[in-house]
């Protein structure tokens, strides 16, 4: 039952009946795709619990400006933020105005964002996955229901949503080789949950990276868990305190990046020479840090125009499912390269 302190929104109508959001919102528009006793039984539940449709709704369907969601998982970070102005400026363009939801990795906080999309009749959707999401279901209500979804980064349910991502596999083939070539022999491995598919891309490349080059893999200098500054830093010191501690570092994103770059000074350790370092991260942060980070750097903003460009081509009545891929670029720096004489 749907708690009288609140708006009752159209999930609760939808799970008070058991039937999908899409079937309530239909039902209610008396569209003949509902049947009459099915309409009626939404309308009569519907006076019963006092909805009302959303007044800001109704007007995007009447008036300007047209409106598009996009849920991030943390837009404090310089990369969700950029993806996030990619999309706005993208939108600005073709006369669209974007509302934005922070998940904070969080899956209710998610699924939250898009219920509030779906209630507000945004014209589309771009969403990045939050670490904590396994559950799909809420992006499946989108499919039923006819609203246009690209995902940005980090996806999933390939066959049924377009998407924009980066070439993480072979960014960090290449960062590995990398550290590799300028003398890294036990290279570790940071990273998020494995169910991401960006950190199963990213893990992917640096694994293969080992076996190019006849490295043998040691699983305990691989750790994925969550995506948290304290949980990284933790992992990595655990590492660099053994007796065959790794001489190199590859870490997932900026927040890991940071933590093992942190916990490599704790343990009173020298960047490079005894601990190299490549991070997934924005350029401007790696720049300003002593010493200067060598960084996996994505095109942010350009991830964020390419999803809206996608999307907006959805919302047109393009019903292909696209993939696209956006290159990132590594750039080498200071805290990489143990031999130098190899650059």
């Amino acid at each position: 039952m749907a708690d009288s302190r609140r708006r009752v929104s159209l999930k609760d109508l939808a799970q008070e009946l058991g039937v999908s959001i899409a079937t309530v919102s239909r039902a209610l528009r008396s569209s003949p795709e509902i049947g009459k006793e099915m309409q009626q039984r939404v309308k009569d539940l519907a006076q019963r619990l006092n909805y009302r449709p959303n007044p800001f709704a109704r007007s995007l369907r009447r008036e300007s400006p047209r409106v598009i969601g996009v849920v991030m998982p943390n837009l404090v970070s310089h990369y969700y933020a950029a993806v996030l102005d990619g999309i706005e400026d993208e939108a600005a363009k073709a006369g669209y105005s974007v509302i934005s939801a922070n998940s904070h990795e969080d899956f209710a906080a998610e699924a939250r964002a898009i219920d509030n999309f779906i209630s507000l009749h945004v014209e589309g959707i771009v969403a990045c996955l939050a670490q904590d999401t396994t559950d799909y279901s809420h992006f499946e209500e989108l499919a039923a229901m006819g609203i246009p979804l690209v995902f940005c980064g980090r996806t999933c349910l390939p066959d049924r949503f377009s998407s924009v991502t980066a070439n993480g596999d072979e960014a960090a083939r290449q960062a590995t080789q990398h550290l590799i070539d300028t003398g890294s022999r036990r290279i570790a491995f940071i990273g998020g949950p494995n169910h991401l598919d960006m950190v199963r891309r990213r893990k992917h490349g640096y694994l293969e990276a080992l076996r190019d080059n006849r490295i043998a893999i040691d699983r305990t200098l691989v750790a994925c868990d969550r995506i948290d500054y304290n949980v990284a830093m933790k992992a990595v010191g655990q590492m660099l305190a053994r007796p065959d501690r790794p001489d190199a570092i590859l870490a997932f994103n900026d927040t890991i990046t940071f933590a093992a770059f942190a916990a490599i000074k704790h343990m009173g350790l020298s960047i490079p020479d005894e601990v190299a370092l490549i991070g997934f991260t924005d350029d401007a942060h790696a720049a300003y840090v002593t010493p200067r980070l060598s960084a996996i750097v994505d095109q942010s903003h350009l991830m964020g125009v390419t999803a809206c460009r996608m999307l907006l081509r959805n919302i047109a009545g393009d019903k292909a499912v696209c993939r696209e891929v956006v290159p990132q670029q590594l750039v080498i720096r200071e805290t990489s390269a143990k031999r130098r004489d190899l650059l």
